[in-house]
């Protein structure tokens, strides 16, 4: 499944610009001229990371990441503002736990790096909870099998880890027997080759 970025600023050649600078990038690129334009957008497709300028008329990057946050909460959040005030960097923050702050202008590789690196974390959170999922099934199968068998799975462990199986007597005694007949099979009589074989 290929990942999406979306990218949101009001200055169309801005737009177009990380399209083209980003196009080898192994993800698709889908863009909103405005946070009203994003939200429809995010209504309709799936998006793994959201690009947002901060300064835009309407609603700005924070208040539109502190949406995407309660909305998609999966969707990770990254403002690429040029004069954002510290009170738009506290409120992205906190509001909208964003991912990372970038200032305009950001230098292509490091924003191409900071993407691929969200995408990361998306994939490893995805990851995560597929095998947190795995695991709690496991553990009701494992809850469940122990109430239909009660101590089915006690393990008792030595003190250097390794399992202790409470064997029966009749079972220890054939474990010795065929430990015995390995032994006698593995240093029994040796055929002799050479020059004497067949005398």
């Amino acid at each position: 499944m290929s990942a999406t970025v979306l990218f949101v600023d009001d200055e169309p050649a801005l737009l177009a610009g990380l399209r083209d600078t980003l196009r080898k990038e192994p993800y698709e690129i889908l863009t909103a001229e405005s946070a009203a334009n994003a939200l429809d957008l995010l209504a309709r497709r799936r998006v793994d990371v959201v690009v947002s300028d901060e300064q835009m008329p309407g609603m700005g990057g924070a208040a539109l990441l502190s949406l995407v946050r309660q909305r998609y909460p999966k969707t990770i959040r990254i403002i690429l503002s040029g004069q954002a005030s510290m009170e738009a960097l506290i409120r992205a923050i906190n509001e909208g736990e964003i991912y990372r702050f970038l200032t305009k202008p950001c230098a292509p590789i490091q924003l191409a790096q900071t993407i691929r690196d969200a995408l990361l974390l998306r994939t490893l959170a995805r990851e995560s909870s597929r095998l947190l999922a795995t695991s709690k099934r496991r553990r009701g199968q494992l809850e469940k099998l122990e109430r239909e068998n009660p101590g089915l799975t006690h393990v008792e462990r030595s003190d250097d880890g390794s399992i202790v199986l409470d064997c029966p007597d009749d079972v220890e005694t054939l474990i010795r027997e065929l430990r015995t007949e390995a032994d006698h099979a593995a240093n029994g009589p040796v055929e002799r080759v050479g020059a004497d074989r067949g005398r």
